[in-house]
């Protein structure tokens, strides 16, 4: 398993764009052929992805690459499913929008698989911006299993409940999140932040939202790639605790002792062992 620390949105219909995104550094690109792209274009970008995906997808391992659909209660929704089932192209991860119930997503597997199901499984991405989802967000993050993952879509979550995207009106749903969806332990990322040019801003919400628990954060320009993955990556300071956690339980057996008189017991070994995952780093 995973975890994406960065997710870099490129519209569908922008094929030009393709290599710079699987440039910029983001542990995963999702091409999007829901919201950035026109009616009149989804035809063709749907096209263009998979003829694009059946040549390249094999030739960037280090950047997962996947495909955001359109919803699952619209005519190019259906049309998405059956071009996936039948291509052999096959992305990354399958991100569906305003996923909404534990049902819809268990028939959208079943169908992506029934006609090759010896090819290799598509991981299953749930994009969290409605009530309706909001209150289902366990039973949809236990479909999309260890292997995906759910995005907050903050924007549309906010026109649903009224409000704006301000950190006080999000902060329910996110804190929800962060404990609904670990109810299988994939992957969780935030909603882009949309001021591309607010550095500062951006590196602020992404240390609120990794305090929440989240894993990282959705992107919509190249240049917020960087300050994403730099939050997101364990710390000097969080990999030297981390270490020494480990070092201080080898050394007594794993027996809870002290260490900087506080209690090391098990859940604090295992946290350890995650930072220490998280930067690649064997224990």
């Amino acid at each position: 398993m995973k975890t994406f620390r960065s997710l870099l949105f490129v519209p569908g219909s922008r094929p030009d764009r393709f290599e710079k995104a699987l440039a910029a550094g983001a542990d995963s690109i999702c091409i999007d052929l829901e919201d950035a792209v026109p009616p009149q274009d989804k035809a063709a970008a749907r096209a263009g992805v998979i003829g694009w995906l059946e040549t390249n997808a094999e030739s960037y391992p280090a950047c997962a690459i996947g495909v955001r659909m359109n919803g699952l209660d619209t005519l190019d929704g259906l049309k998405d499913i059956i071009a996936f089932s039948e291509t052999t192209a096959r992305p990354d991860f399958l991100m569906v929008p305003k996923a909404g119930s534990y049902s819809a997503l268990v028939n959208l597997t079943q169908l992506l698989e029934m006609k090759s199901p010896d090819r290799r499984p598509v991981a299953l991405w749930a994009v969290i911006e409605s009530i309706l989802g909001l209150k289902n967000a366990s039973s949809i993050a236990g479909v999309c299993g260890m292997r995906g993952g759910v995005l907050f879509g903050g924007a549309d979550y906010s026109l649903a409940i009224g409000t704006g995207m301000d950190w006080e009106a999000l902060f329910h749903a996110r804190s929800t999140l962060a404990t609904e969806t670990r109810v299988i332990n994939g992957t969780l990322m935030d909603v882009p932040y949309l001021n591309v040019k607010d550095e500062e801003g951006l590196r602020a919400e992404c240390v609120r939202v990794k305090a929440l628990g989240f894993d990282g954060k959705a992107c919509i320009h190249p240049s917020q790639v960087a300050t994403v993955n730099e939050v997101f990556s364990p710390s000097e300071a969080e990999l030297d605790w981390a270490k020494r956690v480990i070092e201080a339980g080898k050394s007594q057996d794993s027996r809870a002792i002290l260490l900087d008189s506080k209690l090391l017991d098990i859940p604090v070994y295992l946290r350890a062992e995650r930072i220490l995952s998280k930067a690649g780093i064997e224990f």
